[in-house]
């Protein structure tokens, strides 16, 4: 419930990772560092008595946690994180496509079809986030969408793909086609979801709005759903 409005209509649903220190989201990357730029004990001698701050300072990789991928992560004259309106992070009209790894790991085309997609983010709950995130097994062998869904989702004009994996591509090759297909075609990715099981098949929206920075292609976000 909204306590400034008493309204109970809408419902905040958090799908993004904690980022904490010596977390490694992908296998290869530092984790990051987060420590005392200005400590509180310093500050001290800096401020009245009584008065005291901490300024933190944060190293780390823009594949961190949560993120989202624009066009500039994979070609280097696509648009950036700040190229973007706030309308293509924040209220997209939002669908949930249930794809359980226990099924099988290649999510394809067939998981789409018959599916109103147009103009909408499309989140893939396949449940291999909540079930190994910051674990050894989450880097191996994970769920991901094949070249023919890549297309179709491309060719049906979605806005927002989704997914509560490692990595939407297979990276058990080095190439990424679903990558290359939807940012090429301006379809921004969201990558290390969790919590899709908390959030329904239809009817909410998803929000996942990064800083705006210049030249860089990826970066964290606080990705939410709002439930109607």
């Amino acid at each position: 419930m909204d306590k400034r409005t008493g309204d109970d209509s809408s419902r905040l649903i958090d799908l993004s990772h904690t980022i904490e220190v010596g977390l490694i989201t992908y296998k290869g990357l530092p984790a990051p560092i987060v420590c005392d730029y200005l400590s509180r004990e310093d500050s001290r001698k800096v401020y009245a008595a009584g008065t005291e701050f901490q300024i933190a300072k944060i190293e780390m990789v823009a594949n961190t946690g949560t993120y989202i991928d624009c066009p500039f992560h994979r070609y280097p004259d696509g648009k950036d994180v700040s190229d973007y309106p706030l309308e293509r992070f924040v209220d997209i009209d939002a669908i949930t496509i249930r794809a359980d790894y226990r099924n099988g790991l290649a999510v394809d085309k067939s998981f789409f079809e018959a599916k109103e997609l147009h103009g909408r983010a499309v989140l893939v709950h396949t449940g291999w986030g909540d079930a190994y995130w910051n674990t050894a097994q989450y880097h191996e062998n994970h769920p991901f969408l094949t070249e023919d869904a890549a297309e179709y989702l491309k060719a049906v004009g979605v806005k927002l793909v989704g997914i509560d994996s490692l990595n939407i591509d297979d990276t058990r090759t080095n190439t990424r086609p679903v990558h290359s297909i939807l940012l090429g075609a301006e379809i921004l990715i969201v990558e290390h979801l969790c919590r899709l099981d908390a959030v329904p098949d239809d009817d909410y929206t998803f929000s996942a709005v990064p800083p705006k920075f210049k030249g860089v292609g990826t970066f964290p976000v606080r990705a939410y759903a709002n439930i109607k």
